[in-house]
């Protein structure tokens, strides 16, 4: 059996592996096809322009449901860790739902485009990296908190390296594109996709731009810390028939007998 097909641990790698591929994808077909300078483009901007602009939303939208599962599944594990502990159960809580308004904003980015409606683009930018950030600082709180009966403080550590990269790629990005955008180097640059590097805002943009793939990669490295946690876990279906149809019919305590020897049997 291979490492990635123990337990769960396929959810945060195909997590991680498909949302890289969909930023990749897009930017290299949006290099071909001359819609973006080679030099490190917004993520956004090899998003844009079709045929890249379909590439880019249907594969975002596979890593939102990816995201979401992956989430969950962390939710029921810690969860069950932790039967007893009212503090740790409420910050996995709270951590549930960050991460799902993360996913709804990477899905918000998915189908908005920037250069189309950028409000709100920014929103679903915001709601994915933002409400993410806290949701990878709950979940290293969490594992502060597991450590060392559960967690090792290994762990602990990576996690918190990972947040400490993402939130300085948050101040980086936040302070260029203030500067970008605040006036001084003309208007209208939300539309601009070809940058010269003569022109004035050029070293602006480019740490803009560095700064937000780094905060995508750092933001997708967060996940790669789940995969030895997922080894040891597995989620199972249990069916349970109310009737031997799929039909409304009369309710009796024979049919009810039977159904639940169905129900048993499987």
């Amino acid at each position: 059996m291979w490492w990635f097909q123990q337990g769960l641990s396929v959810l945060p790698v195909a997590l991680v592996v498909w949302s890289a591929a969909s930023f990749v994808f897009s930017y290299i077909t949006a290099i071909v096809l001359h819609h973006v300078d080679p030099l490190v483009p917004y993520i956004s901007d090899t998003g844009t322009i079709p045929p890249e602009r379909c590439l880019f939303g249907i594969m975002l939208n596979i890593s939102t449901f990816l995201g979401v599962a992956t989430m969950y599944v962390r939710y029921k594990q810690v969860y069950a860790l932790n039967p007893e502990k009212s503090k740790i159960l409420k910050l996995n809580k709270i951590g549930l739902t960050l991460g799902l308004m993360s996913c709804f904003g990477l899905c918000i980015i998915a189908n908005f485009q920037k250069c189309i409606l950028y409000y709100i683009h920014v929103v679903g930018a915001c709601l994915t990296f933002g409400v993410g950030a806290i949701y990878m600082l709950v979940q290293t709180v969490l594992s502060y908190l597991m450590q060392p009966e559960v967690h090792s403080k290994d762990i602990f550590w990576i996690r918190l390296t990972v947040l400490l990269w993402c939130c300085s790629s948050i101040v980086s990005m936040f302070v260029s594109s203030v500067v970008l955008y605040s006036g001084l180097y003309g208007t209208n640059l939300v539309q601009k996709l070809h940058w010269d590097p003569q022109e004035n805002g050029y070293a602006a943009h480019i740490v803009s731009t560095v700064s937000e793939w780094s905060l995508a990669f750092s933001f997708l490295s967060f996940f790669l810390t789940y995969i030895r946690d997922f080894q040891k876990i597995s989620l199972r279906a249990v069916v349970s028939l109310h009737g031997q149809t799929l039909y409304n019919t009369p309710r009796s305590s024979v049919g009810d007998e039977q159904t639940l020897l169905i129900a048993g049997s499987i």
